[in-house]
């Protein structure tokens, strides 16, 4: 399977366990990973058959910036589960979130979770939206 990269995609949201993070903001970061079949896209220089970056990018920067959750991990989970729900071509995916700077007791450029999702085995959990 082909692998296409998004890395360093940054954005500003509202996510984080305690109230004030969530009032406040922080900066995070997406790496994605997204595992898709480009052997007809190449031969063809045909974007249709592919999966657009550009689009891919929208998606997880709506998420980001539109919802608002207490855990990385349930954050994840969405972006995830949207990936699977609009982008068909895409059979497994690695995502990564960071946040930039946490406020922690300790100084840590960046707190982050890494989930690896398969199509077949994970694209109906619904994960419970805050």
């Amino acid at each position: 399977m082909d692998t296409i990269h998004l890395s360093g995609l940054e954005f500003y949201g509202f996510h984080g366990a305690s109230d004030e993070e969530q009032k406040i903001g922080h900066r995070y970061s997406i790496d994605a990973s997204l595992h898709v079949d480009t052997l007809a896209a190449g031969q063809t220089d045909n974007l249709a058959l592919t999966v657009n970056y550009a689009e891919v990018a929208t998606c997880l920067l709506e998420i980001g910036t539109k919802t608002q959750f207490r855990l990385i991990e349930a954050l994840i989970e969405v972006c995830a589960k949207e990936v699977f729900a609009r982008f068909p071509l895409v059979q497994s995916l690695e995502l990564t979130i960071s946040k930039r700077l946490p406020p922690t007791p300790f100084i840590v450029e960046s707190v982050g979770v890494t989930i690896h999702r398969e199509r077949v085995a994970r694209d109906t959990f619904s994960p419970p939206l805050a």
